[in-house]
């Protein structure tokens, strides 16, 4: 599979890590002031399409989204995969 930012190919588990690792910023988390609830959210590189979801375990401790940003880029960028191979286009499947 090739990276949609750059030219970085793998196969998914080295493009999974890549993404977390060298496209960190694509992946943008907020707080809904009136709530208190967390979201990430990120936009497909190829579609435009943007993947937002709520934050769950212990969406009100102020410090969670701090705390855990690692964690939840791994789970924005798994769901960016699953969406690149279920909806195309994405990164091309280099074997």
């Amino acid at each position: 599979m090739t990276c949609a930012y750059c030219s970085f190919a793998g196969q998914r588990r080295a493009l999974h890590a890549h993404l977390s690792a060298a496209h960190a910023e694509q992946v943008r988390t907020r707080r809904d002031e009136a709530s208190g609830r967390m979201f990430f959210a990120l936009t497909c590189p190829s579609c435009g399409q943007t993947i937002e979801k709520r934050v769950k375990p212990r969406w009100k401790e102020p410090g969670f989204l701090e705390e855990y940003e690692r964690e939840i880029r791994l789970v924005a960028f798994d769901l960016l995969l699953y969406h690149w191979e279920t909806h195309g286009p994405g990164p091309e499947d280099n074997g």
